[in-house]
């Protein structure tokens, strides 16, 4: 009897146990699906005048190339790879308007700019570079020629292009070429086997050690996916610089850190076993990121109750308080515009313009390697973003256009992301313990606006965040593999070994930075601040004395004392500011606070530097000219001795910057001693840098207190929800409206053929 009345007992509770499952499952369904679409209100505030600032289209890529095409006199090659010794166009970009001219159109009656897009052409056939401006896009198209105008002088040299994918086909068809009469030093040293297991290879920049040079170290790894750290302790020196690559030919080799003039004298000695030879050897990929371990659960995940507080509708993304334009240019990558908050514009320009390393090596595949991303594209590098690791899974991603290095517009989608994010730390708080007691707090949520671009090995993860407290932050880390080396005699002394015969290679991370702040207008002062320590008497005890801290200004009036070099003493507190000032009497301003690990760029003396000049300051501020939009070129990393753009040439005119329309220029970044932990992927854990734009005395108080986030209760009014939200949260549950999980990122990359 006792035995039946347990068996019942059991039964009965695993009945309780399915019910209360089926129960759960049917509640759960019945859950309200959180709302997806931006609040409604949004939507009516976006204006179209934003458009001012877009990317081209498609369709505009498409005419400005058909126009171009068409004319006779340029001969232009329609070839999807065009070889290096045809006239074919490299970019199109927008090219923006004057910046009067945009104001005028955006804050009056102002006609709107005329809608205009740039055109470099490689001219392989005449041996020169050339820029172009075409335009109206939106009427009867004319083009007209802007070299001159903007490099003062009326032909470019052939040198200064980037290497294209025309280009590197030749390349490669000559090394397949030399490859074939290595092939049995290859075999025995590396694994070669053609077509099946190859060597795959990495270029030093800038290309020799002159303007005019065209002379390119190679190196070789091995056929694997993170083939960076593989190195196999091969190099090569290809002279390109003739159009006609039946001229190209290989002026020096390196084996195992051993030099040899030809090709013959190497395989003369390799048959001879006069040389330290390299005996090939089966490894396991290191450089795989494939997990490891199986999963045991995912991670926390973000979605939004009360659907999005944010908007994007064309170019324009409106957030709470903000709004704001945006673009991506194929060279110099993320950039926003006519930043507003609470409707007045703190930031014309927020750009990004350059991402600079320097390294050291004992081999010649990167002893003089000085990298200039923009030189081949940083916006070019923006692939798709993938959902839930690269932004939160329910972001609002963005397709991007680009006509860069092909005959075809590409787009590129899902590669730029916009999310609120809670940050994960109170953007402010504070508990009463004493008399009134009482919690006042607000949750630190913020807009992301982020791009990724891998540039070769490196991925850099660009961040613009909008705080409800009127803050922008400019913000980039890297992460992807480090660049790396075979280790030979002398070689510590350049780095860490991080396998086997394999050095992470010392560099640095230097990236430029364009802030176009307008507080309450153009007309704007610099400002610096920080603290003394001062001797005085105390007043009610004249006979003592203490130093105290004490406030220190003084405005900048030239641009050459506003060139805040990295060695220099900076003071703490820089500011742009108005001459209008807020309710108690101090000038409305926003501080650059510039967070930076950067140290000494390059020594001025050395030859290349001025290529570089503008990563000799960590902030730099001059007085706005058109003609001074970008802080490097595309032409600067194979011409670095005689630059088209010399940063340091726009302070060199020393103008006065006193109630002037101003823009800083900050450098940011961080050394890179690559260590074992950085394979097989350096993480982005302290290897960034950025600049914060924080409003100072810009308003007469923290303009968060207005927020509808904010949270407040004391003593017996925890539960509250009228001034504490997090007290009801448990009725506004819902169940999240994901998007199924896509991605379609592989569709732009490089392809050579």
């Amino acid at each position: 009897m006792n035995s039946l009345l347990k068996y019942l007992l059991i039964l009965l509770g695993l009945i309780s146990v399915i019910i209360n499952i089926v129960l759960i499952c049917l509640n759960s369904n019945r859950l309200p699906k959180c709302m997806s679409k931006p609040q409604e209100s949004l939507q009516f505030r976006h204006s179209d005048k934003s458009l001012v600032f877009a990317d081209l289209t498609a369709e505009e890529y498409k005419s400005v190339r058909d126009y171009m095409w068409a004319q006779e006199d340029l001969n232009i090659s329609h070839s999807f790879i065009a070889k290096p010794s045809e006239n074919f166009i490299f970019l199109i970009d927008l090219s923006l308007p004057r910046k009067a001219d945009v104001l005028r159109y955006l804050d009056s009656s102002g006609q709107k700019p005329a809608r205009e897009a740039s055109v470099i052409v490689f001219c392989g056939a005449r041996g020169y570079l050339k820029e172009y401006v075409v335009g109206p896009l939106s009427g009867r198209l004319q083009h007209r020629d802007v070299t001159q105008y903007k490099y003062n002088t009326s032909e470019l040299p052939f040198a200064a292009r980037t290497v294209t994918i025309g280009e590197y086909v030749q390349l490669f068809t000559l090394l397949n070429h030399v490859f074939q009469k290595l092939e049995k030093p290859l075999t025995e040293s590396f694994g070669y086997i053609p077509k099946q297991r190859e060597l795959l290879t990495l270029e030093s920049m800038p290309r020799g050690i002159r303007s005019g040079d065209r002379k390119t170290w190679i190196s070789f790894f091995r056929d694997f996916s993170g083939m960076y750290i593989h190195p196999v302790g091969f190099e090569m020196l290809i002279n390109h610089e003739s159009s006609n690559s039946s001229n190209w030919t290989v002026d020096k080799l390196l084996y195992n850190g051993q030099y040899f003039d030809t090709i013959d004298e190497f395989m003369e000695k390799y048959k001879a076993n006069r040389l330290k030879k390299i005996v090939y050897k089966e490894i396991p990929n290191y450089a795989s990121l494939k997990p490891r371990e199986k999963s045991s659960g995912l991670g926390p995940q973000q979605y939004y109750l009360e659907g999005k507080r944010y908007s994007v509708k064309n170019n324009q993304v409106i957030y709470l308080d903000w709004s704001f334009a945006f673009g991506l240019s194929s060279l110099t990558g993320m950039r926003v515009f006519d930043v507003r908050f609470r409707g007045e514009r703190v930031v014309y320009e927020l750009s990004v313009q350059e991402a600079m390393s320097v390294y050291g090596s004992v081999t010649p595949g990167m002893i003089l390697t000085k990298y200039l991303d923009s030189s081949i594209g940083i916006g070019r590098f923006a692939h798709e973003l993938v959902r839930g690791v690269d932004c939160p899974y329910a972001a609002t991603f963005v397709d991007t256009y680009r006509y860069i290095d092909t005959n075809v517009t590409q787009r590129f989608r899902n590669s730029i992301c916009v999310f609120e994010h809670d940050i994960g730390r109170p953007l402010r708080r504070h508990f009463s313990d004493f008399f009134h007691n009482g919690y006042g707090g607000m949750a630190n949520s913020a807009l992301v606006f982020r791009t990724i671009t891998a540039i070769g090995n490196y991925d850099y993860i660009w961040d613009f965040i909008f705080y409800q407290s009127g803050s922008v932050e400019a913000r980039v880390h890297a992460t992807g593999y480090i660049s790396s080396s075979f280790k030979v005699d002398g070689s510590l002394q350049y780095g860490h070994q991080v396998a086997e015969n394999v050095l992470g290679n010392i560099h640095t991370h230097f990236i430029n930075f364009k802030v176009d702040l307008d507080i309450l207008g153009v007309k704007n002062v610099f400002q610096t601040k920080d603290m003394v320590y001062k001797e005085v008497a105390l007043p009610w005890m004249p006979s003592e004395k203490a130093k105290i801290p004490q406030l220190v200004e003084q405005q900048i009036k030239t641009e050459k004392e506003a060139a805040m070099l990295h060695n220099a003493k900076t003071p703490r507190y820089l500011h742009i500011a108005s001459n209008q000032t807020n309710q108690w009497g101090h000038h409305r301003s926003y501080r650059l606070q510039v967070v930076s690990f950067a140290g000494d760029h390059l020594p001025e003396s050395e030859s290349v530097e001025k290529s570089i000049s503008w990563a000799r300051y960590k902030v730099a501020v001059t007085k706005h000219k058109d003609e001074e939009q970008t802080s490097s070129s595309l032409y600067n990393q194979n011409y670095m001795w005689s630059p088209f753009v010399d940063f340091s040439k726009y302070i060199d005119d020393n103008e006065m910057i006193v109630n002037e329309d101003l823009v800083a220029w900050v450098t940011t970044g961080f050394l890179h001693i690559p260590h074992a932990e950085d394979i097989p992927n350096t993480v982005t854990v302290g290897n960034g840098g950025g600049v914060i734009l924080r409003p100072h005395n810009y308003f007469n108080e923290d303009p968060s207190i207005n927020s509808p986030d904010g949270v407040y209760f004391g003593p017996g009014s925890e539960s509250d929800c009228e001034d504490n939200k997090m007290a009801c949260l448990e009725k506004d549950h819902c169940s999240s409206t994901l998007e199924p999980f896509t991605y379609h990122g592989f569709e732009g990359v490089m392809k050579f053929e």
